[in-house]
């Protein structure tokens, strides 16, 4: 017996997807590719992906892909072959092998999510060959470059007239740093995922799959001096409006904000290098490599490894240090 027919949905669930944005500026594919038969099911896909908690910062670049690609395809999803993706994937060949492994597994995903809707027989993305991405080793911020730039935002033991959008924004990097999480998973949080029992405190970050011990003291302070200044009982937590009454403070806000203050102390530090120095400063600590792979929320070890081969490099430069110092005595 054939596979029974689904109805085209004709009002996707874009409210939803748009909601877990955090940026009211992004349109809907079908606003961005109007009247085109692959729009509705791209925002039905990304409203499933928002259903299933996927990281906003996916769904945003999913979101570009997606569009991207609907250039080489007009038709619906049930006319999707090879052809169009090696023509998508041909447009972009010049791009970094990182981005177009993305945008390749952006399209590879929507077309997965076809296949179990029964609006497509079978995935082209068997015929499409993956990208290969060299192995580079992230590049970890130095802890003192990092402080400085938390400094410049405001002191850990902030005055009573320090700005609360200031305080915010100290809190918000520190998290980050302090969680080992992505700006963009810190931005969605919400008050109701902090559990402050004392002594016990742990916060839950979305996309990370569970919760995260918050075993800084100084940290922990700062966070709850926070709450009581901004009364935030419930909602997000890192608000948009310093009034209180804002959505969550979108990644690409969070981002320009953190530019602004590294360019202040003359540092380059992506704020995604925060993650990287909170793995590799857990690693020298001597911390296990599965207890690290947890607190990041990785699936596998082998992730976690390149943390460990950059603490190989911290530890080959301490010991030609102690060499240096060694021979200065001879």
């Amino acid at each position: 017996m054939p596979p029974a027919t689904v109805a085209r949905r004709q009002a996707p669930s874009f409210p939803g997807y748009l909601a877990t944005t955090g940026t009211g500026s992004e349109r809907a594919a079908v606003d961005a590719l109007p009247g085109h038969p692959l729009a509705p099911y791209i925002d039905d896909f990304l409203t499933d992906l928002a259903n299933a908690n996927k990281p906003r910062n996916t769904i945003r670049a999913y979101r570009g892909d997606l569009i991207a690609f609907a250039a080489h395809h007009d038709a619906g999803p049930e006319d999707l072959s090879a052809a169009p993706v090696r023509a998508f994937l041909s447009e972009i060949a010049g791009q970094a092998p990182s981005t177009r492994k993305r945008k390749r597994a952006a399209v590879a995903s929507f077309c997965k999510w076809a296949v179990r809707h029964d609006l497509l027989g079978a995935s082209p993305m068997d015929r499409i060959d993956t990208v290969t991405v060299p192995k580079t080793l992230p590049r970890p911020a130095a802890a003192d470059d990092i402080q400085a730039v938390l400094g410049a935002i405001c002191p850990r033991r902030p005055r009573k007239d320090v700005p609360l959008d200031a305080l915010r924004d100290r809190v918000l990097f520190e998290t980050a740093y302090t969680c080992g999480a992505r700006a963009s998973e810190v931005c969605g949080m919400y008050v109701e995922d902090l559990d402050l029992r004392l002594d016990d405190e742990h916060a839950r970050v979305h996309g990370k799959g569970g919760t995260v011990l918050l075993d800084d003291r100084g940290y922990v302070a700062l966070l709850r001096l926070y709450l009581a200044r901004s009364g935030y009982t419930a909602g997000p937590l890192f608000r948009a409006s310093v009034n209180g009454r804002g959505g969550p403070l979108s990644y690409d806000a969070a981002e320009s904000r953190w530019r602004k203050y590294c360019a202040a102390v003359g540092v380059q530090i992506g704020i995604h290098q925060l993650r990287h120095a909170h793995a590799t400063e857990l690693i020298n600590l001597g911390v296990s490599i599965e207890a690290v792979r947890k607190r990041l929320g990785h699936s596998s070890t082998d992730t976690v490894k390149i943390y460990a081969e950059l603490a190989d490099q911290a530890a080959d430069a301490e010991i030609r240090a102690a060499r240096r110092r060694r021979e200065s005595r001879r």
